[in-house]
C-alpha cells in the first residue's frame, strides 16, 4: 500500500456525535495508521440551518476520548486547511461555475412552490416527481433560456439552485473495496443541487471539491452514502480528477431487530448511543453517555472495531496497537451488524479485570469520595477491590459488591435470617466471637482454619455457622470469604458486629 494514504472524517456539528460515527472514523484511523498515512479531521457546517452550539466540541472531545487521533484539523492545523467547510466558502463558486461552463450542471429558477405542486400533481398521479433528463426540458432553467434570458434572472437576483446535469442513458460504472463492483443506470437519478443563490453549496460539491482539495486517498464512510456514490463519481469524472477508493461501512443496527440503531432504541431498552453525555441546547433535553455510564474508552473501541470487522480469530480483546495491525478492510462485512449491549458490558468487564488492584482501587478512591464522601487509605481499597472485582462491570458497580466492608449492616435481610437464624445460632456464635478473639495472626488464611476446625471438632453443620456468621458480618448472604472480610474490617469491628448482630436478630424474634 503507497505511503501517501490520506483519510478524513468529516462530520456535520448538527448534534451529538452517534456510535455508528465512532465507529466509522475509527475504521478511517486503524486504516491510515496501518498504511503509515494520515487522518484528518474536516467539519462539514455548510448547512448553517443545522448547526447546533456545541456541537463541534463535544465530536471533537468524544473522538479524543475515545483515543482517535488527528494529524490535521481544526485543533492540529496542517497545510490543507481551513478544516471547517464554512471557512471554505469562497472556493465553492468557481467550481460551480467550472461545471456550468463545461456543460455539465446548470442554472435552476424554479421556486419551491413550483416544484412542491410537481410533486403533489406526480402523487397524485401515483408517480414520483424527479428533476432529471425527461422533465428538466420542461422546467425553468437555463438549459431552456438563451443567454440573454439566463443573464438577466442572475443580474437581477433571482433566486436560483446550480445542478448537476446527470447524463442520459448512461451506465454508470463504481467500485466500493467493501462491495466491489457496481453499475447504476443514470435514468434512476436525479440531478442534485450542487450550489445555492445565497453562496452556500449543497454536501455533494462541497465534500467532492474538499476530498480533492486535501488529496484524500480514500473515502470510508457510512452505508447510507452509498446512494450518493453515483453522483460522486460523476462529479469527478466531470472535473477531470482522480478518484480516490471508496468503502461504504455496513449500519450499525438495532438490538432486537432490522434498522438502524437510533437515539430512541438507546431510550427505549436502556443503554446510551452517544460516547459522551450531551445535553441539547434547545430543548435541555440530557442524553447518556458512554464516559458517564462507567464505561472505559478502550472497551467501547474495541466492542465498536468487532461491529463490521472480523479479525480472522477468536480473538475478542484488542489494544488499539493491534486494532491497528490486525485491521483490513477486506475483512469489513457487507452486511449490518446488530447492537448488543450485554456485550458491551462484557468488554468493559473485561478492561475493569485486567486492571492492576492499585491501579482499580485508585479509581474507586474517587468515586468513593465524589459519591459517597467517604475516604479509605489506599492500602484497604486495594485489599477489598481485589475481592469483589470479579462479580463488577463497573467502577460504581464495585460499592454494590463492597460497601460492607465499609459500612457495618444496620439491617439484616429478612429471607436470609428466616432461612438461615436458628434457634441455636445466638449461643454458636457468641462462642465463635469468642473464638475469634484468640486468632493470633488475625489474616484470612489462620482466621478460616481457626473457624472451620472449631465446626468440624463439634461436628456442627459447615453451611449452617458459615451463613450465620455471613448474615451477622454482612447483613446478606453475599460477599467474598468470610476470614477475607473479617482480615480487612479487623478483629475489633468483626466482633463488634457479631454481637451487634446477635443482640438485634434476638431482640426481634
Amino acid at each position: 500500500m503507497p505511503n501517501n494514504i490520506r483519510v478524513r472524517f468529516a462530520p456535520s456539528p448538527t448534534g451529538p456525535l452517534h456510535i455508528g460515527g465512532v465507529r466509522t472514523a475509527l475504521y478511517n484511523y486503524l486504516f491510515a495508521k496501518k498504511a503509515g498515512g494520515k487522518m484528518i479531521l474536516r467539519i462539514e457546517d455548510t448547512d448553517q440551518t443545522r448547526f447546533v452550539p456545541g456541537a463541534e466540541q463535544y465530536i471533537m472531545e468524544s473522538l479524543a476520548w475515545c483515543g482517535i487521533q488527528f494529524d490535521e484539523g481544526i485543533a492540529e492545523g496542517g497545510a490543507y486547511g481551513p478544516y471547517r467547510q464554512s471557512e471554505r466558502q469562497s472556493n465553492y463558486a468557481a467550481y460551480s461555475d467550472q461545471l456550468i461552463q463545461s456543460g455539465n450542471a446548470y442554472y435552476a429558477f424554479d421556486t419551491a412552490e413550483e416544484l412542491d405542486e410537481l410533486r403533489k400533481l406526480a402523487e397524485a398521479d401515483k408517480k414520483t416527481f424527479i428533476y432529471n433528463a425527461e422533465t428538466r426540458k420542461t422546467l425553468r432553467n437555463s438549459l431552456n433560456m438563451n443567454d440573454n434570458e439566463v443573464k438577466k434572472h442572475l443580474e437581477e437576483g433571482t433566486p436560483y439552485v446550480v445542478r448537476f446535469m446527470i447524463p442520459e442513458n448512461t451506465s454508470i460504472s463504481m467500485n466500493d473495496l467493501i462491495r466491489g463492483s457496481m453499475t447504476v443506470k443514470s435514468e434512476t437519478l436525479d440531478d442534485k443541487v450542487l450550489f445555492k443563490s445565497d453562496g452556500m453549496p449543497t454536501y455533494h460539491l462541497a465534500n467532492i471539491v474538499d476530498d480533492h482539495l486535501m488529496e484524500i486517498s480514500h473515502v470510508i464512510r457510512g452505508e447510507e452514502w452509498l446512494p450518493s456514490l453515483p453522483l460522486h463519481v460523476l462529479l469527478y469524472e466531470a472535473f477531470g480528477w482522480e478518484k480516490p477508493q471508496f468503502a461504504h461501512l455496513p449500519l450499525l443496527l438495532k438490538p432486537d431487530g432490522n434498522g438502524k440503531l437510533s437515539k430512541r432504541d438507546g431510550d427505549r431498552l436502556g443503554f446510551p448511543v452517544f460516547p459522551l453525555q450531551w445535553k441539547d441546547p434547545k430543548t435541555g433535553e440530557t442524553s447518556s453517555g458512554y464516559r458517564e455510564n462507567g464505561y472505559y474508552p478502550e472497551a467501547m473501541v474495541n466492542m465498536l472495531a468487532l461491529l463490521g470487522w472480523n479479525p480472522g480469530s477468536d480473538q475478542e480483546l484488542f489494544s488499539m496497537d493491534e486494532l491497528i495491525e490486525a485491521f483490513s478492510l477486506e475483512r469489513v462485512g457487507k452486511s449490518g451488524s446488530k447492537f448488543d449491549p450485554e456485550k458491551t458490558k462484557w468488554f468493559n468487564h473485561q478492561y475493569l479485570i485486567r486492571k492492576t488492584d492499585e491501579e482499580l482501587a485508585a479509581e474507586w478512591l474517587v468515586w468513593l469520595k465524589t459519591f459517597k464522601n467517604l475516604d479509605i487509605t489506599a492500602n484497604q481499597a486495594t485489599k477489598i477491590v481485589s475481592l469483589v472485582k470479579e462479580r463488577a462491570q463497573f467502577v460504581h458497580e464495585l460499592w454494590d459488591e463492597a460497601y460492607f466492608f465499609i459500612e457495618a449492616p444496620e439491617s439484616y435481610d429478612e429471607k436470609v435470617v428466616k432461612k438461615r437464624w436458628k434457634a441455636d445460632s445466638p449461643e454458636q456464635m457468641e462462642t465463635l466471637a469468642t473464638l475469634i478473639e484468640t486468632v493470633e495472626d488475625f489474616t484470612a488464611g489462620p482466621i478460616d482454619e481457626k473457624i472451620k476446625s472449631w465446626i468440624t471438632e463439634n461436628e456442627l453443620s459447615m453451611g449452617g455457622i458459615m451463613n450465620a456468621l455471613r448474615l451477622l458480618l454482612v447483613g446478606a448472604a453475599k460477599g467474598p470469604h468470610l476470614g477475607d472480610i473479617m482480615e480487612v474490617i479487623g478483629r475489633e469491628a468483626s466482633l463488634k458486629r457479631i454481637r451487634n448482630g446477635i443482640k438485634t436478630l434476638e431482640s426481634n424474634n
